[in-house]
């Protein structure tokens, strides 16, 4: 990063929400409602899972992952999104902004990551049952998860310093509600071909591996499934991996709208809108929502904390 982006550039304009200017009071009650309710919902969801034994399984372990993901993607973003529907200047600090990208990168690759682990750990649990514990130890899902996180900040870091080391001369208004590469990088004077590229391939090879790892072990599961004779066992193999499985299509399918996709005209920036705000804000609410509804082990252990905490107080 050089000095010439730091005294051309100070701040940055978040320009995503601007053109609301009459709803932006309802905007901040809707979002700060679900800013609560998603840290909520995933602080319930660690709680449960780290006060109840029977929960210290490899598939919670991975689920208490999540909800911390969960719970740091959207606490990039909302907080300074809800500090500029309040006032009347939408900036944002040029440090500011490099963190905000910087964070908000390498948690949603993290989550990328995570999700192909979860996958595989699922495909281990219904391909081969009696050899689970002996394949998922402990230090196995250790390491796996460091190696996500790892991964996910490594990438981050990459694209932040390739995103950053542009020159920023021409608007520093960044059409969206938060620093992402695609808007910030838009706003630059210099080439960006190289910054383009490695976001192409670096992120496509990371992103693609994952995927595959995640679909294909998704195939194995559902073949396996199938195999099952009784209706009453298949149904139980399926509830393991169902929550799962609506959590990664609930994520790929906001991510790939996000990122993948012709933009032009103004219909196609407020669509853009609408999909980050799925894809950062309304996803990480749904997933503790989506795993404790269909999770009768974690319901069970959220009424137990609950009720303890009820009988204590009394």
């Amino acid at each position: 990063m050089d000095i010439y982006n730091l005294t051309t550039i100070t701040e940055f304009i978040l320009t995503g929400l601007s053109d609301l200017p009459e709803v932006r009071y309802p905007l901040f009650v809707v979002f700060a409602a679900i800013y609560q309710i998603t840290l909520l919902g995933n602080g319930a969801i660690l709680l449960a899972i780290g006060t109840e034994k029977k929960l210290h399984t490899p598939m919670y372990y991975f689920l208490a992952n999540l909800s911390l993901l969960d719970i740091f993607c959207p606490s990039a973003t909302v907080p300074k999104m809800l500090q500029n529907l309040l006032s009347e200047k939408q900036s944002i600090s040029f440090v500011g902004c490099v963190l905000q990208l910087f964070f908000l990168v390498a948690l949603a690759g993290t989550e990328v990551f995570l999700l192909s682990v979860m996958a595989y750990d699922r495909y281990v649990a219904i391909c081969f049952p009696l050899r689970y514990t002996l394949i998922m130890t402990k230090w196995l899902c250790v390491q796996l998860t460091a190696g996500t996180w790892a991964a996910g900040f490594l990438n981050s870091l990459l694209h932040t310093v390739f995103t950053f080391r542009l020159s920023f001369c021409k608007s520093n208004r960044v059409n969206q509600y938060y620093c992402d590469i695609p808007p910030v990088v838009a706003l630059s004077c210099s080439s960006t071909y190289v910054a383009e590229m490695v976001l192409l391939l670096e992120g496509g090879i990371l992103g693609i591996s994952a995927c595959l790892i995640t679909g294909i072990s998704y195939i194995y599961i559902i073949s396996t499934i199938l195999k099952i004779r009784s209706a009453e066992g298949k149904r139980k193999a399926f509830s393991t991996c169902a929550s799962h499985l609506l959590v990664v299509c609930l994520f790929y399918g906001t991510t790939i709208f996000t990122y993948i996709r012709p933009s032009s005209g103004h219909y196609s920036l407020a669509r853009d809108r609408l999909i980050s705000m799925l894809y950062g804000v309304i996803t990480p609410m749904l997933n503790p929502i989506i795993y404790s509804l269909r999770n009768s082990e974690v319901i069970g252990a959220l009424r137990k904390v609950l009720c303890h905490k009820m009988c204590f107080t009394k």
